[in-house]
């Protein structure tokens, strides 16, 4: 199976589980796990940030951030397409008692004049605003990069209202890579950062928040609280290491495959994409056809495609798809969409 539903799918390989078949491991509740404590320094060094905490996902970490800078009937200001929204079952208001404020982006994207014209009056029946949410790379809008001089207007607007300020960078090592923008740079506006191992790194799990001692230090708590608490884990740590290691400089080879893949799909009948919004290794594309049905009919021939709504499908490079499987997986697209 040609895999591009997402690149949450990678596998270990061998040389990753060797490391995690090797890793020194302690009791990470006591904070005696030297493989996690080195996994944590080594990405809060590359993010430019105090600290960090190792968490199971991606969710998790957004949601300790949440936690961390609201408390309950706050409001979270966010773009209406991000994960947090979108793809975290409603956490925000279940774990934290927090308002989420979604605002249209244009391709995830929000500036400083829609941060400005969403600010409240202060009255004391209004929510009180608290957090701006920003993610990079922006999954639903495709895997498009935040452009950094947006970001800052928007982190500067909420600084002028007076919010703290989250980035979801799941995908921030994407970024960095297809930018030439350091991880630490893109994270430098903000008070917190998440950022994910088991998309592109391709480790099976785990995330980690950064930001200073003091926000991780309660964010610790709160991972307690919330059920997030691990012993023996760095054997997932180790794999997060290796990922780190060995497979952040080659995201580039996932995105020249998004782009070969895309250029391929803008070429098959009843097929719109624009290639000006791939930048990254998600590619969002129409189709005439009912998505889920061509999703069913691609996945009977060995590719796996996610539907994204009625007419709209994401496919996803990862280090587990070669460019050869890209040739096969456009061949299968094209007899699909044609009848064949």
């Amino acid at each position: 199976m040609i895999d591009l539903r997402s690149d949450t799918v990678t596998r270990p390989d061998a040389a990753m589980r060797n490391a995690m078949a090797a890793a020194e491991v302690g009791d990470d509740v006591f904070g005696e796990d030297p493989t996690v404590n080195r996994l944590q320094d080594m990405v809060a060094e590359r993010l430019g940030k105090e600290a960090a905490l190792f968490v199971p996902s991606g969710t998790m970490s957004n949601q300790l951030a949440v936690r961390i800078h609201t408390e309950p009937g706050d409001e979270v200001v966010c773009e209406a397409a991000c994960h947090i929204v979108n793809y975290e079952s409603g956490a925000t208001a279940a774990l934290s008692g927090a308002n989420l404020r979604t605002l249209p982006g244009r391709r995830g994207v929000l500036t400083g004049d829609d941060i400005r014209t969403a600010v409240r009056s202060h009255y004391y029946w209004e929510p009180r605003q608290r957090v701006l949410c920003l993610e990079n790379t922006h999954n639903k809008a495709g895997g498009t990069i935040y452009p950094m001089d947006r970001l800052k207007d928007a982190v500067g607007a909420a600084r002028e209202a007076g919010f703290t300020c989250h980035l979801d960078g799941a995908r921030l090592w994407n970024a960095a890579v297809a930018s030439g923008i350091s991880e630490a740079d893109w994270a430098a506006p903000f008070d917190t950062v998440s950022v994910c191992l088991s998309k592109g790194l391709g480790a099976p799990v785990g995330s980690l928040l950064v930001g200073d001692a003091e926000r991780i230090g309660r964010a610790h708590r709160y991972r307690k609280m919330f059920g997030g608490g691990m012993r023996q884990v760095g054997i997932l740590a180790a794999a997060g290491i290796h990922a780190l290691t060995h497979n952040r400089d080659r995201l580039g080879q996932d995105h020249a495959n998004a782009r070969r893949l895309a250029e391929g799909l803008a070429g098959l009948p009843g097929v719109s994409l624009d290639l000006g919004s791939v930048e990254t290794n998600i590619i969002m594309f129409d189709v005439v056809q009912d998505a889920v049905a061509l999703v069913t009919a691609c996945r009977a021939r060995g590719v796996a495609l996610s539907p994204f709504g009625p007419h709209t499908i994401r496919a996803t490079t990862h280090k587990d798809v070669s460019a050869a499987e890209i040739e096969t997986a456009l061949e299968v697209l094209g007899q699909v969409l044609s009848g064949q």
